[in-house]
């Protein structure tokens, strides 16, 4: 049986989900797994060449929150304002890219200005209380009385938005085998090898950073986007800052980094392993009258260490290169 086949079965049974009597708890950790794969997948396309960005937590909350205000301030449907929000978040790109690319700051220096960035974005939410809701956090006003529209992409039934994230997700996994497949890939990695080298050659080192920088913000904010319609309830400390960049990071490299299907996968570890923490953490609080402040964030590194020494091409990574002896 072809891959083609395979693939198409699975998509059959994945759209077969919400049909089939899933709890509606399992239904919601499907979608924001879903949701995170694509943001995940955004950053992989960039990150897979050695940009490695710690700026996305600000691109998810530019998309997150661009699209919400524009909903409660202005009126606008998510129809527009998401394009809106994702056009800020791919100037930002521009703004933030260019010094950077134009005067060869790569590397870790590259890393550090990127995160502090980010976390300027979630300081500006927080600052701007006013109309965010600052660390409290924003809710986008509900449309009508039974929530459900089209126009203001608001659905009662999880069923509805698992399809949508689903397409989402889908739609992101293209992308990621376009740029796979496109001669932009072969610039990118021979930029990522010898930035000299390759623009003496004719390659168009700053251009080709951009274009990829731009796409991946793009993404990152409709990602963002989606996940504060699914939600209703959008905060700094969950789609913006330090903490959300080195989620994503932490995902992609724990997933995969070189195979399509390495932010899915990365996407079902973090997000079972919040849950876990999440639970268990709350036990703890219980049981000794305390939350154990960054408890979570610390486990996060710890495993990010780990993956990097033993794991370096993810969990799906090294089960492709032994399968296939190679990387997908």
């Amino acid at each position: 049986m072809n891959r083609q086949i395979l693939m198409g079965l699975g998509a059959i049974a994945l759209i077969a989900v919400p049909f089939i009597g899933v709890p509606p708890y399992w239904l919601h950790i499907m979608i924001v797994i879903l949701i995170w794969s694509f943001a995940y997948t955004g950053w992989s396309v960039m990150g897979r060449f050695g940009l490695v960005s710690l700026v996305h937590g600000a691109f998810m909350g530019i998309g997150a929150y661009g699209t919400a205000l524009l909903w409660n301030h202005a009126g606008m449907s998510p129809w527009l304002g998401i394009p809106i929000a994702m056009a800020l978040a791919g100037l930002f790109a521009l703004l933030v890219g260019y010094p950077c690319f134009k005067y060869r700051i790569v590397g870790h220096y590259f890393a550090l200005v990127t995160l502090a960035l980010s976390e300027i974005v979630r300081q500006v939410i927080v600052a701007t209380r006013d109309h965010t809701g600052g660390s409290l956090g924003y809710t986008p006003e509900p449309h009508g009385g039974e929530g459900y529209s089209i126009v203001a992409l608001q659905f009662p039934e999880k069923t509805h938005f698992y399809l949508i994230a689903l397409g989402v997700w889908m739609v992101g996994l293209i992308i990621w085998r376009a740029v796979d497949r496109s001669m932009s890939r072969y610039a990118l990695e021979a930029i990522s090898e010898d930035e000299d080298a390759s623009a003496s050659v004719g390659v168009e080192v700053t251009k080709e950073k951009l274009k990829i920088t731009v796409l991946s913000a793009v993404m990152t904010a409709f990602a963002g986007a989606m996940y504060c319609q699914y939600q209703m309830f959008v905060s700094p400390d969950t789609v913006s800052g330090i903490g959300i960049s080195l989620q994503i990071v932490f995902a992609v490299v724990a997933g995969g980094i070189y195979t399509r299907f390495g932010p899915t996968v990365g996407a079902i570890i973090t997000i079972v392993l919040a849950e876990v923490l999440r639970i268990n953490i709350a036990e703890l609080e219980g049981l000794f009258g305390f939350k154990p402040a960054g408890l979570d964030n610390t486990i996060y590194g710890i495993m990010l260490v780990l993956f990097i020494i033993f794991l370096p091409k993810g969990v799906l990574g090294s089960i492709q290169g032994r399968l296939f002896g190679r990387s997908a």
